[in-house]
Order: structure tokens, then sequence, then C-alpha cells
């Protein structure tokens, strides 16, 4: 199986735990005369066999990524970049979308607000970052659909 299959299986699982988990809370109580839509001791049972197999699944990827290298560096190093720069691109973006914001001025009396930073600069930054990020997204996910699952 390929590290992208077992990525998608994980999604699915997860999913699919999630859905039990809203199950069985709204089978956790029955008013009195009415019945239960779902036997929660069997919505249980189910939920028990999908964390057994996402616990596997997660060490199998985990392990996966621990020894795939990709030149000097392990896909974990890769990831760990990936999401660091995902963080950094969402607060510059942010920063960036607050900076710019016009402020409607009603008289000329009022202050004028203007930005602490210039704005066209901090966006090829934020391009730059994206660009980044875009690329190294392509490359994980092209050694995803490459390794095999350990």
């Amino acid at each position: 199986m390929k590290l992208a299959v077992a990525l998608h299986d994980r999604a699915d699982l997860q999913t699919r735990i999630s859905q039990l988990r809203e199950r069985l809370l709204n089978n956790a109580k029955v008013q009195e005369g009415d019945t239960i839509s779902e036997e929660p001791e069997e919505l249980l049972k189910e939920l028990n066999q999908n964390c057994v197999e996402l616990e596997s699944l997660i060490r199998r990827i985990n392990h996966t990524n621990n020894q795939t290298m990709v030149g000097e560096a392990s896909l974990v190093d890769l990831l760990a970049q990936k999401d660091v720069l995902t963080l950094k691109l969402s607060i510059l973006r942010a920063f960036l979308e607050k900076a710019s914001a016009r402020l409607q001025r009603y008289s000329s009396s009022e202050l004028r607000i203007s930005s602490t930073v210039n704005i066209a600069e901090k966006q090829k930054e934020v391009d730059h970052l994206a660009k980044q990020l875009r690329e190294l997204d392509t490359r994980i996910q092209e050694i995803n659909w490459t390794t095999e699952l350990l």
C-alpha cells in the first residue's frame, strides 16, 4: 500500500470515528416508552474496532515518515517544515489583511490611521512563502504516492 492511500484511509477512519461519536451521543438516553434508534453496545464495539485500526495505521504512517529519506532530510522533517510554513503564512496573511484594511473617515477632524508596514513589500514576502509552501506540498504529495507504507 502506498503512503498516500494510507493517509486517505486514516482520514476515512477519523471521519467514521467522528460519526460514531455523534451516533453514540444521539443514543445515550431515551425517553421512557421510546426506543433507541441504534444499539449503543454495537456502536461501542464498532468504535473500538475503528480505534484499534486507526492506531495501527497511524503507527505505520509515522514509522514510514520517519524512515523515508528525501535527500538528507526525512519526510518528518519536510512535514514539520510544511506545518511551520503554513502557520507563518496564516499569521502573515491575517496581519496583512488587518494592516491593509481601509478605515472610513467621516470628517477631516477624525484621526488618520496608517499601516505600520510596507504592504506591497510584505505581500511579496507572503507570495514567496505561498510559492514555497505549494512547492513543498507538491513534493510531499509526490513522495506519498511513490513510497510504500512500512
